[in-house]
Formats: C-alpha cells, sequence, structure tokens
C-alpha cells in the first residue's frame, strides 16, 4: 500500500509474504457507527426466523422463565422465555411473520 494521507497512523503487518504498513484506522472506520449497549426493555430477534406462536399479550405481567413466544429456525422450533419479571409494553409481530436478525419483537415497561 502506498502512502495515504488520510491515514494519520500506519501499521506494520507481518506475512508470510514479507512486512506490510497498512492504515489502523481507515476513513469508513473512522465514520462507522458507535456502539450501543443493548436496551434491556427491547427484545430483539437474533436469528431470521417465522414467528409460529405469541404467549402473552400487551399487559400482561411476565416471570423470569415464562415463554413468551415460539419461532422456527433452520427447521426448528424454538422458544423465547423472559429473564426478568415485568410488563409487556408492545407486541410488534405476529404469527407468521417472517423476522430478520436485530427486529423488534417485543418491547416491556
Amino acid at each position: 500500500m502506498s502512502n495515504n494521507k488520510s491515514c494519520e497512523e500506519l501499521l506494520s503487518v507481518q506475512t508470510m509474504h514479507g512486512t506490510f504498513k497498512t492504515c489502523a484506522y481507515t476513513p469508513s472506520f473512522k465514520q462507522r457507527k458507535a456502539w450501543q449497549p443493548a436496551n434491556p426493555k427491547h427484545l430483539l430477534s437474533f436469528i431470521p426466523s417465522t414467528i409460529i406462536g405469541i404467549e402473552v399479550k400487551a399487559g400482561d405481567e411476565v416471570s423470569p422463565g415464562d415463554v413468551l413466544l415460539r419461532f422456527k429456525a433452520m427447521k426448528m422450533d424454538n422458544t423465547i422465555k423472559a429473564e426478568t419479571a415485568g410488563r409487556i409494553k408492545a407486541i410488534h409481530v405476529a404469527v407468521g411473520d417472517k423476522v430478520a436478525k436485530g427486529v423488534l419483537m417485543m418491547e416491556f415497561e
């Protein structure tokens, strides 16, 4: 890699083919969205799936271990259980919905 004026610092990377100088932080790396901690009041899908059952409704009180919903992913039926006690504020999915990874499925109060 030639000298790049947009690089503020260079890293030396040793490989079996020799030593190379590369940007430590590229412009696209600097423009990335900063990491945010997960919101504990949001239930997000963690794998692409199809919702096959919703066991609660808005306003229900849940305890740790209560089943919230069932989904099918990779030809297997799975369940999501409540990790903590709380109240369901809103449900954003319905039975039959196909959801991608990271979709907001439920909110807690």
